[in-house]
């Protein structure tokens, strides 16, 4: 009897090389997705969410951190979201007990943004356009935080985090808020870190104080992760391009380096090497 040829599942998502609003399964929520130049479709690719800054929008963030260029040269899918709490002319994200910039400590009505992102992952492995193993988060400032409170609460979904101008390890201790208080970060695996900072930001800087969510220094948020991820080499300082240092801890459990990116020129923006980025977060890989 002839065999019976069966096609792969494929993704049917946006259209390969632009970004296009979807609207996220059953959430109720919706996010911009950039569908990778020459992405098969037929073969799930690595999902990197970029989270904006407070008060900013998922548009924004693209404009801003231009990698859309960066999804296109490395094969992944890009997508980003609003935050769920409406603040300003955009939107702050759900970090549960932390206040926002609008000084508000987000309650029980307001959007829960990691079952929101939770539920997208799911979604988009299920339309078989994610491989849920591949599954990475970079944000800027808020979007930083945001991006750290994941890596905190939700190891299980995601492979490697990148948080930028925003690197924290839990909420600052309320007895001692220089060091991070670590009962309010306990991830269940080994979350590989690297974060981009500015040394001359003096909205959340890198030495500490600014407002009452920031406090510890970002040295106590690496030394958090690394000691999370039971890294056993000194730390070891290197200067890695004009004006950029990085502060690495390396010989980590499972391989979850911890990188602090510097530029010594760098304010509070985007201070990314976006190749950089993306090849740190691509050597992970999900329960590895």
């Amino acid at each position: 009897m002839a065999s019976t040829a069966f096609a792969a599942p494929a993704c049917t998502i946006g259209t390969a090389g632009q970004t296009q609003r979807i609207s996220v399964g059953e959430t109720g929520r919706s996010m911009l997705i950039h569908i990778p130049a020459g992405f098969d479709r037929t073969d799930p690719a690595p999902l990197l969410f970029l989270l904006h800054g407070s008060t900013a929008t998922g548009a924004a963030m693209l404009r801003d951190s231009r990698l859309e260029a960066t999804s296109d040269a490395h094969g992944f899918i890009l997508a980003a979201p609003d935050a769920g709490i409406p603040a300003g002319e955009g939107f702050v994200w759900n970090i549960p007990g932390v206040p926002t910039v609008t000084g508000d400590i987000p309650g029980p009505e307001d959007a829960d943004d990691v079952a929101f992102f939770r539920a997208a992952i799911d979604w988009l492995a299920a339309q078989h356009c994610a491989d849920p193993a591949r599954v990475y988060a970079t944000g800027l400032s808020g979007g930083g935080r945001m991006t750290s409170w994941l890596g905190c609460v939700a190891s299980d979904k995601f492979a490697a985090i990148a948080p930028v101008v925003g690197l924290r390890a839990g909420n600052p201790d309320p007895d001692e808020p220089q060091r991070p208080d670590p009962k309010t970060c306990r991830p269940d695996k080994s979350m590989p870190v690297i974060a981009f900072a500015g040394a001359k930001d003096n909205t959340n800087p890198i030495t500490g104080g600014g407002t009452g969510y920031w406090q510890y220094d970002m040295h106590a948020a690496e030394m958090r992760w690394a000691a999370l991820n039971r890294c056993r080499a000194a730390p070891v300082t290197l200067w890695v391009a004009p004006g950029v240092y990085e502060e690495r801890y390396s010989d980590c459990r499972n391989g979850a380096d911890v990188v602090g990116r510097i530029s010594v020129d760098g304010g509070h923006s985007w201070v990314v090497d976006n190749d950089e980025l993306w090849r740190f977060l691509s050597a992970h890989r999900r329960g590895k």
